[in-house]
């Protein structure tokens, strides 16, 4: 069975309320999407929690740390979860620089902690997606499709990823 990398950058997925702070927090673990690989019994995994970010906060250097960490992979298929706010900018990043992979982003707009369901369905889907999937390319998969990263958008007036045009 062929192993995915698994790239875990923080965003909302992963968000989690401090009640001391009363606010909702990037932690610095992956225990949103290792609740979900628990579950996932054939799949052979390596989880990299990597950067611990909003995505409006990420910038260029945590994009070249992300295009270092693929490229560095032996693994031909990877899955990122990342924040939706910029998920885009970074795929089109990765899509300059790296195409001899299976490269598919994912996310929630709903944190894992606040309702499972979202990232769940949304995880779920991409790994199914990447562990079928064998033509190399940038992938966004949210919201029940996965296309390439300059075919699905996030529409910020419905709340929802959808096609382009």
């Amino acid at each position: 069975m062929e192993k995915i990398l698994i790239l875990n950058t923080g965003g909302t997925f992963n968000k989690r309320y401090n009640p001391l702070k009363g606010e909702l927090e990037v932690p610095q673990d992956g225990i949103a999407v290792e609740a979900i690989l628990r579950y996932c019994y054939n799949t052979s995994y390596e989880l990299v929690n990597l950067i611990h970010k909003d995505s409006l906060e990420m910038n260029d250097d945590d994009r070249a740390l992300l295009l270092q960490t693929v490229q560095a992979s032996s693994c031909k298929k990877v899955v990122i979860l990342h924040g939706t706010d910029t998920m885009d900018v970074s795929a089109a990043f990765l899509a300059l620089h790296v195409k001899d992979k299976i490269v598919t982003f994912t996310g929630a707009m709903v944190p894992f902690h606040i309702d499972t369901v979202e990232a769940t369905a949304n995880f779920a889907m991409v790994l199914g997606d990447t562990m079928r999937n064998d033509q190399t390319g940038i992938y966004i998969g949210m919201h029940g499709r996965v296309a390439p990263y300059n075919v699905l958008y996030k529409n910020r007036q419905k709340g929802i990823f959808e096609p382009v045009g």
